[in-house]
């Protein structure tokens, strides 16, 4: 590994593969690093944890675009907090909750959580059990897949539709929408629009109005009815386009984050037999191997903040107007926080100590979704499924593994696992 200060954390291709390296490097020089580039990284658990609850000091603005936030005029100043509220509507992904701060965050995720109630998650719970048996019986009589396609996406994606109260009759629909039927060519995004927009979500932003307009005009006994009359705290009615943003960057992000999930819990458990039958005997300890597998790969590699006021992080005096980069894939395997943070522990005591799905009021709200996607997913694998292993022909033999990862600084995740498998029918 090169040292770190000669490394571009947003360009390097070596760091898509593995950036572990780089995150040991960064963290032994200091938990909170100053890079070249300007950017304040931050691999340090607790101190990721205090900027991720200090909401005082640090706007989530560029949550997503990082240190590519553009300002027409310079964040000068001790308190930078005026310009950024200025112009916060000219930043890429500002009218997402994800950018936003309180008090628009606060309405916006109060929303949200009117609708994802224990007992709307107790009836998707249901959902998934069904959905993963049917997606299991598309494929588990070939004894191989590439399981990202065949299972994690299409289950990630309808899982949320459901959670919205998508007809049953339209996951079809949704599926092809998404380009996840079976071995049909494309993938999302690659679908033309009229006019030629490449917004790869806007026809789900067209359906999702047309669902959200019509229950406002013919109200029914319905979740999608809820969804369209579900109000702010202060009872105000949402805009329908507010309504339809949640829907879809529920889709979006819920995709991602869960997909790469279910892959990681899959690769470790193939990489490992021994804990197929361990988990196979002993379901309970399903939960604690899923907190662990979002311990060791988090979803989310890179999560960042804008400095508001001239603050300090760690021991580090932070300037206003800093991007800082929260690692969570660096934090997770603090050995300050974990021992021996690069092993994978399924008995590991504090698993569920992580920040996979960050920390404070920006805590994503589907964390419960998306446990109980993996602990449905590999109750349901495991039955249907023996002697789970890593297809060599695709990913090398045991020692000389290979594995191709999204070439993105924000997300970690595989862009194929292929598997190979005894059906339960045939071992018997």
């Amino acid at each position: 590994m090169r040292d770190w200060r000669t490394v571009d954390f947003f360009s390097d291709a070596e760091l898509v593969e593995d950036p572990y390296p780089y995150f040991d490097q960064l963290r032994s020089e200091c938990p909170v690093v100053r890079l070249e580039n300007g950017v304040v990284a931050v691999t340090g658990f607790d101190e990721a944890s205090d900027v991720y609850l200090d909401g005082e000091d640090f706007s989530s603005c560029n949550a997503v675009i990082g240190p590519f936030a553009r300002f027409p005029v310079p964040l000068e100043g001790e308190d930078v907090t005026e310009i950024i509220e200025q112009h916060r509507d000219q930043l890429p992904m500002n009218e997402h909750m994800v950018t936003m701060d309180p008090p628009a965050h606060t309405r916006e995720r109060a929303l949200l959580m009117r609708l994802i109630t224990s007992r709307r998650l107790k009836e998707n719970e249901e959902f998934m059990y069904r959905l993963s048996d049917q997606l299991l019986e598309e494929f588990v009589g070939d004894g191989h897949c590439e399981f990202i396609r065949a299972y994690t996406q299409p289950f990630a994606m309808l899982v949320v539709a459901d959670l919205l109260g998508v007809p049953e009759s339209d996951h079809q629909r949704f599926r092809e929408g998404f380009g996840l039927m079976g071995s049909t060519p494309g993938k999302i995004g690659s679908r033309e629009f009229a006019g030629g927009d490449l917004n790869p979500l806007s026809w789900l932003d067209d359906w999702f109005t047309d669902y959200v307009e019509d229950r406002r005009r013919h109200p029914g006994r319905d979740v999608l009815t809820d969804l369209a009359l579900a109000t702010y705290p202060d009872g105000t009615l949402p805009q329908v386009t507010n309504v339809v943003r949640t829907a879809t960057f529920l889709f979006a992000a819920g995709q991602e984050t869960t997909a790469r999930l279910l892959a990681v819990a899959l690769k470790y458990l193939a990489e490992r037999p021994e804990l197929q039958d361990q988990l196979r005997t002993n379901k309970d300890a399903i939960p604690n191997f899923i907190e662990e597998a979002l311990r060791i790969e988090s979803p989310v590699k890179a999560d960042f903040r804008l400095t508001k006021r001239k603050t300090t992080v760690g021991a580090v005096e932070v300037a206003a107007g800093t991007p800082v980069m929260l690692l969570n894939g660096a934090a997770n395997r603090d050995p300050r926080r974990f021992e021996c943070p690069a092993e994978f522990r399924v008995d590991r005591p504090n698993s569920r100590a992580h920040m996979a799905f960050g920390r404070g009021n920006h805590t994503c709200p589907g964390g419960p979704l998306a446990r109980a996607e993996g602990r449905v997913s590999l109750e349901r694998i495991l039955d249907r499924m023996r002697h789970i292993r890593l297809s060599e022909e695709h990913h090398g033999p045991s020692g000389q593994r290979r594995f191709r990862y999204e070439p993105t600084w924000v997300l970690r995740g595989l862009s194929k696992l292929y598997l190979e498998f005894t059906p339960e029918e045939a071992s018997q």
